[in-house]
């Protein structure tokens, strides 16, 4: 119970909570292991329970009316999914895959409502988690309106960024940045510009490359340059 709980205070909507409230949240809600490549939810499933990731990668995609696979979203260890079916009841909008070996905390959609009742600092932390995602969101379809390759790649790397680097006085290293299908399907382009347009980043100096690792050199000028 002790790892877990430790785990999960790196998670946003819980940082504020207690240890005595943490130690509920362990004792209610369950651990499940998916093996890579294992789908963690399927699409327009119902479903009503809260899934965080406390080891491992996932993958949150969509599928087009031609059965065409688009990957929206790259998960990482202490993110939460699932929680939109969880207050609307409706279906899953998502499919999410395991990226690799997987371990996942799921709440049942009574035991977080009565979270909710008895943890208010939950509620609070909860709202600035789903505001944060709608101005990611927001920042998303605008980098896709543009016209520019660059600025819509520019976009995928600092959402990417955000979500899974590690921050060094203004530079960020992505150790395990997605393959390049992946990052074509984020910024709705092709691979072959997508490993154009690193390539030009890394000679111009605002990338460096080393196989799937990538360091934003400026991060602050990176996004200057490219997100208005």
């Amino acid at each position: 119970m002790e790892t877990l709980k430790e785990l999960l205070k790196y998670v946003s909507i819980f940082s504020e909570l207690k240890d005595e409230e943490l130690e509920h949240i362990v004792k209610t809600g369950k651990e499940k292991f998916y093996r890579k490549d294992s789908v963690i939810l399927f699409e327009h499933e119902s479903s009503s329970t809260l899934l965080i990731l406390i080891k491992g990668k996932a993958k949150i995609s969509h599928f087009s009316e031609d059965n065409k696979k688009i990957t929206s979203s790259i998960l990482s260890e202490s993110d939460i999914f699932g929680e939109m079916s969880l207050f609307t009841g409706s279906a899953r909008s998502s499919h999410v895959t395991a990226e690799e070996n997987t371990r996942a905390f799921l709440i049942k959609r009574e035991d977080f409502i009565e979270y909710l009742h008895n943890f208010p600092e939950l509620a609070i932390t909860l709202l600035q988690e789903m505001t944060k995602r709608i101005r990611a969101a927001d920042i998303k379809i605008k980098s896709l309106a543009l016209k520019n390759a660059e600025g819509k790649i520019a976009a995928v790397l600092l959402q990417i960024a955000d979500e899974i680097g590690k921050i060094k006085h203004d530079t960020i290293e992505i150790e395990k940045l997605p393959v390049q299908h992946d990052l074509a399907s984020l910024a709705g382009t092709s691979r072959e510009t997508i490993s154009r347009t690193l390539h030009s980043f890394a000679k111009r100096g605002f990338v460096e490359l080393d196989r799937n690792k990538l360091k934003i050199i400026d991060y602050k000028a990176f996004k200057e340059a490219f997100i208005q």
